[in-house]
């Protein structure tokens, strides 16, 4: 059962040193600490927890999501994350614990259990909730601005200017610039190709035959499986240098029938004994199997290489090939992600391991861009896939301007034109370049999490790291501008 802590706020004065002195509160981790909505995270958290008394003492939200944000943002495995946080009284402070102390404050096989309970959906929402506190700072100047209407009779309370006619004109109420674009996070798997995942799926079968067969040694005789024959055949195309096409199409035709042959084995020690004698693990990667031979058989069949829904990894089935187009990599193997940009904060907009058009996702965007802001973008900065002719028309609909040319015959104002569309370019590499910060520093260029929640989780995790260290960076953009004005004030003797 999930006890809730007295306060997940913490001063850094509080926090004990047994070696004396006290935490800067100029540091990083003390400011992130204080941007994160603890509070109301652990009323989602609390929700993944049983209401029983039994088993172990759960830790408090501020814990997982702590050592969760600290792994992310320093890219460190489950047990360096731990080690560093014994080591290091900042990052103690950050996941809330009273004072420094010298042993681990949990073990590292927790992590796995708080990408669990935690999950994708309550970390967007805490990214929500810090960007909507974001969004309402934003608005505080402008208000202050608008609470003194300008003399002379031309402000009205209901959004409207009036002419010196007495005619009234309505002003413009789009406001902002809204960034679309999508990617892919690769999951950290070699890269597949038919042959190899044969030859991986027939050694896994051959180890539960081997399981299965255990209680018949020495009374039946165990099924031949022409395990070492396999091998051999597979190893003569994997180490040539440049094999044909003809030579992987009958290397591949033979790992099919040595699966084949070995699902009928399996097929047939079952009548004889239950597959309970399987781990968990052993039964997931038979089904696995016989759904990765089930397609494999077919592409050989139909002389294709594409199937709906295609396994290329046997430890992570989940995974599916995301056709980018891109020159360094045309196909890459994990999670497509969608995202909107404003004002530097990133949002997410659609999480699928399936491939699917981006462009799609433009109206949802936009929606949610006017229950966020109140009104519609001004403009939105999009790759050119975006341009379809659904898109043009509701952003016509709308008065949203969306980047790129126009359609139809060139305008007179072409100059104009393509004067916009180089600044729209321009402006849109920011997005572009959030994509390079989150696969460069964060890892989103790799996601070592196996199962498909975790992996989730763990791009949900970067987007909240990203923005973070955007608010943090603005929040000491005043301190650094003040302390350049300053050198650049000349010294008088």
């Amino acid at each position: 059962m999930y006890h809730r802590p007295e306060s997940q706020l913490q001063l850094f004065e509080d926090f004990f040193l047994p070696f004396g002195g006290k935490l800067n509160k100029e540091n990083r981790w003390v400011q992130l600490a204080a941007m994160i909505p603890w509070w109301r995270a652990e009323e989602k958290y609390a929700k993944a927890f049983r209401k029983s008394m039994r088993g172990q003492k759960p830790v408090s939200v501020r814990v997982a999501l702590g050592a969760l944000y600290i792994q992310q943002r320093q890219q460190l495995d489950d047990r360096e994350t731990v080690q560093q946080i014994t080591e290091n009284p900042y990052y103690q402070y950050f996941i809330g614990l009273p004072g420094y102390q010298d042993k681990p404050p949990f073990h590292h096989s927790l992590m796995t259990h708080f990408r669990k309970r935690l999950g994708a959906d309550v970390i967007h929402q805490i990214n929500e909730w810090m960007l909507e506190e974001e969004t309402e700072r934003q608005k505080q100047p402008d208000k202050n601005d608008h609470q003194d209407p300008p003399s002379g009779g031309h402000g009205a309370e209901d959004g409207t200017s009036v002419k010196q006619d007495g005619k009234k004109k309505e002003t413009a109420s789009n406001k902002g610039t809204l960034m679309l674009d999508a990617t892919c996070a690769p999951a950290d798997i070699s890269y597949p190709t038919d042959l190899k995942l044969l030859n991986e799926a027939r050694e896994k079968l051959e180890a539960i035959i081997d399981v299965l067969h255990e209680p018949f040694a020495g009374k039946d005789k165990k099924p031949r499986t022409y395990r070492q024959t396999a091998r051999k055949r597979y190893l003569e195309i994997a180490k040539k240098r440049r094999a044909g096409a003809k030579a992987i199409r009958k290397a591949i035709g033979k790992q099919l029938r040595y699966v084949s042959r070995n699902l009928r084995i399996i097929k047939m020690l079952a009548e004889k004994t239950s597959l309970t004698q399987l781990s968990a693990w052993q039964y997931r990667q038979l089904l696995v199997i016989s759904e990765l031979y089930r397609q494999q058989q077919e592409m050989y069949d139909k002389r294709s290489h594409s199937v709906e829904d295609r396994i290329v990894s046997l430890s992570q089935p989940h995974v599916r090939p995301i056709v980018r187009g891109k020159v360094n990599a045309p196909v890459e193997f994990g999670a497509k992600m969608a995202i909107s940009l404003v004002d530097g904060y990133a949002r997410m907009e659609k999480l699928s391991w399936d491939n699917f058009n981006e462009s799609m996702t433009l109206k949802a965007a936009v929606d949610t861009y006017v229950q966020r802001h109140g009104c519609y973008p001004e403009a939105i900065l999009a790759d050119q896939i975006y341009r379809n002719r659904e898109n043009l028309r509701f952003c016509k609909q709308h008065g949203i301007r969306l980047s790129g040319p126009s359609l139809g015959r060139p305008k007179k104002d072409e100059q104009q034109d393509r004067k916009q569309a180089r600044q729209d370019a321009s402006a849109r590499n920011a997005i572009e370049g959030k994509f390079g910060e989150g696969k460069r520093s964060y890892g989103l260029g790799r996601i070592r999490a196996r199962l498909r929640e975790t992996s989730e989780t763990v791009i949900a995790l970067q987007l909240l790291v990203m923005n973070l260290e955007r608010k943090l960076r603005v929040l000491f953009l005043p301190l650094f501008r003040l302390l350049l004005n300053l050198c650049r004030q000349p010294q008088w003797a």
